[in-house]
């Protein structure tokens, strides 16, 4: 449709169409009068309110889509078709390694070519926007939510947000893209304690300098929609803060599509306490320029109403309209209300052989080798490998998140060691459940249905004695342990950020009944775990996260050696939860721990714990070496405009041919406020057969150089800076330089 005739539709449109508009209502209130009665009465919304709806919540399946979409058309005055929307994360039904494990990857290009699948997938079955990617930075490993961002950096995290971005939303051809939707803005992944919708506090200054950019990048990328986040930014929720809907996004970011809210949000406002009622929710929700309220009755039932009083002017309502209209418009829907999405299309185009095989280099890629004492790579041949743990033969391999996946593809570790090994040579015990008390996993638990025929419960004294039994009879044992799906992802925060203890204890059972065996330990979670006290009691620990449809193959890859791991870690591992929140980019205090004596006390380090990372921020082993030479730079004094070259010679000292993460850090040494002892600027990836030497050359210009001042101006002030190079943010070559 044209601009004019949108702006023709728009005029022609009642007050309460143009609300409608704006209300977003789940599927359940689009049934038959007989099904829908009672979504609707929990909800308090009307058939009228359903009569004039503008987008549909979480309801996907092509001939769902269409039949609702039908009827709803056919009952509109104006033929204004619903979009809808839903929750596609990180794969529709062919499902890629969590976010965390896609930043461990550190290759945005790899990325942005998995989300143009996945939105293929998503489309054909009637998804029309997605409400991804979250680009929330993750310094707190006790938050859920933690699974679902790429990581703890702002640059990294930028750079995923606009290759996601740019995957989903492709060249908006129906048929190969989605509407994308960047959240939560913002600063969700800092709440306090890690604590699921719990209050954010931080000065302005980190705010922009840590955790706008991800969401900056998604929008500079083109991203169609925001939605609010549920915490509060300065003591006003973010569905209320007009400051930074309005004047950050709007204004200063030049912002012009739909915002949308979290679930419920607008309602929420009452309770946060910044609202008194219904009425002044809606009030506060439009003031800040929110367009579209998600799954409740406010702006059905309280925006006519303000706009008869004055309280929120027509025109407010027009704009928030407009925007919902233009992206309907540029969805394509008034010339196709179902985006060519059909059951024939989506059993095309799903799960197909190319986009499982993509499934596979990803999380191939995304798998993270943290220890290796020598016993990886395994041997194919020669031998009975044990395999021991409760994420052995499960399908659960793939997320809380990954709602619309296909289980039927996950390809378990027990299928694809069975493949390599041969049925004869491997030995599978379950030893333990994942958890021994699902009451653990909230309201979710007492849905789980472990014994579906009314069988009794495993005995735990059955189980540790058939894994025991099983590892005495084999030449290497592989224990497949890690957090329940549901101990991560939304409302998944914890305190205990270990092994669950009855797993840890399994663990050290097999080491002791089995000296001299090598045993190999493989992760499945969604956050990083603090594991100091089982480094002793495995060989090797590869970190899987929740690696996907095609997690069993990826790990049994990197396990026989068919692929060299080069996942690098997005986010830091601590020793002890107590080091949360933890991250690399630390400030120095006026008493560092670094350069003081070993029994100094009065320094900022913790008496029983170090200060850094278990395992940190770039980290990761392979099965080759490399060696990296000092740092040189072509220049020591860099000015405006100009642009001066670091470089370092890699060497891959090994027997097999690998990829190294270079990365690239700089630290500004005197600022107007204090600066962290570094930050990730650049990284490049450089594959290197065995012996091969190559220089990578990193550009630093005085753009990177830049950050909020103590005037809160985005600048760069002379003075002397440190470049640093290497393979994780701690073992790091520097080499000064002076900015003019």
């Amino acid at each position: 449709m044209t601009e004019q005739n949108l702006k023709k539709l728009l005029e022609q449109m009642t007050l309460p169409e143009k609300v409608g508009q704006l209300v977003q209502l789940d599927g359940g209130c689009f049934g038959t009068d007989a099904l829908a009665v009672g979504p609707r009465e929990r909800l308090g919304v009307t058939q009228d309110d359903v009569d004039v709806c503008g987008s549909v919540l979480n309801v996907l399946g092509a001939e769902k889509v269409r039949a609702i979409q039908d009827a709803y058309l056919q009952r509109s005055r104006l033929k204004i078709p619903l979009v809808f929307m839903a929750d596609v994360i990180y794969g529709y039904q062919t499902c890629y390694p969590i976010p965390l494990g896609l930043g461990a990857t550190w290759d945005p290009d790899l990325i942005r070519a998995d989300y143009q699948m996945t939105a293929e997938e998503a489309a054909a079955d009637g998804d029309m926007v997605t409400f991804s990617p979250p680009v929330d930075i993750v310094r707190d490993a006790r938050w859920g939510r933690c699974l679902e961002m790429p990581g703890e950096d702002p640059v990294l995290t930028a750079r995923f947000a606009r290759a996601m971005v740019e995957g989903f939303q492709n060249d908006w051809d129906p048929a190969h893209s989605l509407a994308a939707c960047v959240k939560h803005f913002a600063a969700y992944g800092a709440p306090e304690a890690g604590r699921e919708y719990n209050t954010v506090d931080m000065s302005e200054r980190r705010l922009r300098q840590d955790y706008l950019p991800g969401y900056k990048a998604a929008l500079d990328a083109g991203c169609a929609l925001v939605m609010t986040s549920f915490n509060i930014v300065d003591g006003v929720p973010a569905t209320a803060n007009r400051w930074l809907m309005d004047e950050v996004l709007r204004k200063e970011w030049g912002f012009d599509g739909v915002v949308i809210t979290d679930f419920a949000a607008v309602r929420e406002l009452i309770t946060h306490g910044v609202a008194a009622d219904a009425r002044e929710a809606t009030e506060l929700a439009m003031n800040a320029t929110v367009d579209i309220d998600m799954k409740t009755a406010c702006y059905a039932h309280q925006l006519e109403p303000l706009v008869r009083d004055g309280k929120i002017t027509a025109a407010q309502v027009d704009a928030a309209c407009w925007r919902v209209l233009q992206l309907k418009n540029r969805l394509g829907l008034f010339e196709d209300p179902y985006r060519g999405c059909s059951a024939a299309r989506h059993a095309a185009v799903t799960c197909t052989p190319e986009k499982l095989a993509a499934a596979r280099e990803t999380a191939d890629r995304a798998l993270v080798l943290l220890k290796n004492d020598g016993v990886l790579p395994l041997q194919k041949q020669g031998g009975k490998v044990a395999l021991i743990g409760p994420y052995g033969d499960s399908k659960d391999i793939i997320g809380m998140w990954a709602i619309h996946a296909n289980k039927e593809h996950s390809i378990t570790l027990k299928a694809a060691m069975t493949e390599v090994l041969g049925a004869e040579n491997l030995i599978v015990a379950k030893g333990c459940e994942i958890v021994t008390d699902t009451s653990v996993l909230g309201e979710f638990g007492n849905s789980i249905n472990f014994h579906p025929h009314f069988d009794a419960p495993p005995d735990p004294a059955v189980q540790e004695a058939e894994a025991l039994k099983a590892a005495q009879n084999a030449d290497v044992i592989v224990v497949a342990m890690g957090e329940h799906m549901l101990q991560s992802g939304e409302a998944g925060a914890r305190t205990d950020i270990t092994l669950p203890a009855h797993q840890r204890a399994l663990l050290k059972k097999l080491r002791a009944h089995n000296p001299g065996k090598k045993i190999v330990l493989v992760l499945f979670n969604g956050r990083p775990l603090a594991l100091t006290d089982l480094l002793d009691d495995c060989d090797a620990i590869l970190e899987a996260w929740f690696p996907g449809s095609e997690g069993g193959h990826a790990i049994c890859d990197v396990l026989f050696g068919d692929v060299n791991p080069s996942g690098r870690l997005s986010i830091s591992f601590p020793y002890h939860v107590g080091q949360e929140p933890l991250y690399y980019a630390q400030l120095n205090t006026g008493r560092p721990a670094a350069n003081a004596a070993p029994n100094g006390r009065f320094v900022s380090r913790y008496l029983d714990c170090p200060n850094g990372a278990l395992f940190p921020f770039g980290y990761g082993l392979s099965y080759h070496t490399a060696q990296y030479s000092g740092v040189t730079l072509d220049k020591t004094v860099l000015r405006a405009g100009e642009c001066l070259h670091a470089s370092v010679t890699v060497q891959n000292t090994g027997a097999v041919p690998g990829t190294e993460t270079v990365q690239l850090y700089l630290r500004d040494k005197v600022g107007s406020v204090a600066r962290p002892l570094k930050e990730l600027k650049d990284w490049q990836k450089v594959s290197l057969a065995p012996g091969e030497s190559r220089t990578v050359r990193f550009a630093i210009t005085e753009e990177m150089l830049r950050f909020y001042t103590r005037d809160m101006r985005y600048q760069s002030e002379p003075g002397e800076f440190t470049v640093m190079v290497g393979p994780n943010s701690s073992d790091v070559q520097g080499a000064d330089f002076t900015l003019e």
